[in-house]
């Protein structure tokens, strides 16, 4: 599969989970709920949609899989990327506010969805 396909598609389901991420983060901190914990919740929701249709149809081929092994590499990745991701959303509503937080979480989620990329490509889908 060529790097320009997974790209795209890549790029495609990310934009999908992401906007259900972001959705969710605020949506639940408008009805109250913290910032952090609201994040947290949203980025769990994406993944779960995230890892079974970049595994599917990203990164899908003969010499990657979808099954334990790569649900364990992905949580790893998903783990520290979500603690990054809720430290500075939680910084920028800390320092600037809870609308500055909602405009930076795309740049935040960008910016880990390139590394992301990679740590998918290279490790998390391989067989």
């Amino acid at each position: 599969m060529s790097l320009a396909r997974q790209s795209r598609s890549y790029l495609i389901i990310g934009g999908v989970q992401w906007l259900l991420d972001w959705a969710v983060m605020v949506g639940l901190s408008h009805l109250g709920l913290p910032v952090r914990h609201a994040n947290i919740v949203g980025r769990i929701c994406g993944a779960l949609l995230g890892f079974w249709m970049n595994g599917r149809f990203t990164f899908a081929g003969e010499g990657t899989a979808v099954g334990r092994v790569q649900l364990q590499r992905f949580l790893v990745m998903w783990v520290t990327t979500t603690l990054v991701s809720t430290w500075a959303i939680g910084q920028i509503d800390d320092y600037l506010g809870l609308k500055w937080a909602w405009l930076a979480k795309p740049l935040v989620e960008i910016a880990l969805g390139l590394i992301g990329f990679v740590i998918s490509r290279q490790w998390i889908y391989r067989r």
